[in-house]
């Protein structure tokens, strides 16, 4: 089970669960990844609904590789997410809420 106090958030993709975590390394690579934007403009497009699929994907990625994964935003390419793109959406604002939220956001808490 994902544990939302360690800034996890959990995601079936192909029928398998995956807990994703931003950890210090996987934001790294999301700066790196978003090139010249950064981390608080992310977070800002999140907040307005102003976010697009590959900022979605990039979330997902860096969550996945904070938790252990070993692949590459090609991999999910043909990958199905169960609750399809609004769960990847959902998960990845839950994301960045635990990382950068206030301590002890749930499941429950709006994103």
């Amino acid at each position: 089970m994902a544990n939302p106090y360690a800034g996890e958030v959990a995601l079936t993709i192909d029928g398998r669960r995956h807990v994703l975590k931003l950890t210090l390394g996987a934001l790294a690579e999301l700066e790196a990844g978003l090139g010249e934007e950064t981390l608080v403009a992310l977070i800002g497009r999140f907040e307005s609904g102003g976010f697009a699929s590959r900022d979605v994907l990039a979330l997902i990625v860096a969550g996945l590789r904070g938790g252990g994964w070993q692949g590459e935003a090609k991999d999910l390419m043909q990958s199905e997410i169960k609750g399809g793109a609004m769960e990847a959406a959902k998960v990845a604002a839950q994301l960045l809420v635990r990382a950068f939220g206030p301590v002890g956001v749930s499941d429950d808490d709006p994103v």
